[in-house]
């Protein structure tokens, strides 16, 4: 179970899931703030067959992991999955 959040309430242990076959989840494994307030997040995933649970590479920038909340839209691209709006959750468990 979980419900859906703003991306300004982002916070480490929050996923990003779209359903379907095959669906596909995401783990927000961290969120830092800068000096300036800008909010920026990492994500995870594990993946078939049998890959290790690692750090996600983002899209738009080359060299630099971290997803920027200012800069998450809907479609958010991962390297191999889009989310939808509506698509980050935080578990029960974390609420």
């Amino acid at each position: 179970e979980s419900k859906k959040i703003k991306k300004a309430e982002i916070q480490a242990g929050d996923i990003f899931v779209q359903g379907g076959s095959p669906g596909h989840a995401v783990m927000v494994l961290d969120v830092c703030t800068d000096d300036n307030g800008r909010k920026a997040f990492l994500l995870g995933q594990g993946f078939m067959p049998a890959q290790q649970f690692h750090v996600l590479k983002n899209p738009l920038h080359e060299d630099d992991p971290w997803y920027y909340v200012d800069e998450l839209t809907y479609p958010l691209q991962t390297p191999e999955y889009t989310f939808e709006k509506g698509s980050l959750k935080r578990p029960e468990c974390m609420q």
